[in-house]
């Protein structure tokens, strides 16, 4: 669905991020075709290119804190793969790590990126701050889809009816989150037992 939607999407100027899913060659030539730039996790769905991915030392950090835990981003960027990769238009390869203290327990992520920004157009800091957008999208959403909602236990698996449910997912995520609910869980509670407020959402009174 990905081609499709982004045709209808002026990308001028714009950077499209995605996970692993995305990382593929026709999407990424028509992403920059469209006058975009993309910033895509690669996993090993792509094994050449992940193969190929080489580690630099590291180049930007960022560090934050969000009550007793903290966090620590830093990224590794290399222009090495350009000149011999298949890959449409890529300008630069991405290690990204990601370290979590919380009560002394430490937790250690790391990932990679491919992206068609140009140094010159993005240095490792704003590389490193696009991945982290990427990834608050990620745990806005898809963690609130597979744990609020258990998605990834439903049942409805035939025809159209999986893209169906997760659009009313995604409509019912995103109505909560412009009436300005930060507790998607307990707002499904509430609306459990309060139906007139869940109609309002979708500015029905009753």
């Amino acid at each position: 669905m990905a081609p499709d939607l982004l045709a209808g999407i002026d990308l001028q100027d714009r950077v499209v991020t995605g996970d692993a899913l995305y990382a593929q060659k026709e999407l990424s030539r028509q992403i920059v075709e469209q006058g975009g730039d993309y910033l895509f996790i690669v996993k090993a769905n792509q094994a050449t290119l992940f193969a190929d991915l080489p580690t630099q030392p590291g180049i930007a950090e960022q560090r934050g804190r969000h009550g007793n835990r903290h966090e620590v981003r830093r990224i590794w960027t290399s222009t090495d793969l350009n000149e011999y990769s298949g890959w449409p238009h890529l300008a630069q390869v991405c290690q990204i790590e990601r370290q979590r203290t919380c009560k002394g327990r430490v937790q250690r992520e790391i990932a990679f990126a491919i992206t068609s920004l140009c140094p010159k157009k993005a240095r490792p800091g704003r590389l490193l701050t696009l991945t982290r957008g990427h990834w608050g999208i990620e745990n806005r959403l898809h963690w609130v889809r597979d744990v609020t909602f258990d998605e990834d236990r439903s049942q409805v698996r035939r025809g159209s009816a999986p893209q169906v449910m997760a659009c009313l997912r995604n409509t019912t995520i995103g109505l909560l989150r412009l009436k300005g609910v930060t507790n998607i869980a307990a707002a499904r509670r509430r609306n459990a037992c309060h139906p007139d407020e869940a109609l309002a959402l979708l500015g029905i009174h009753i």
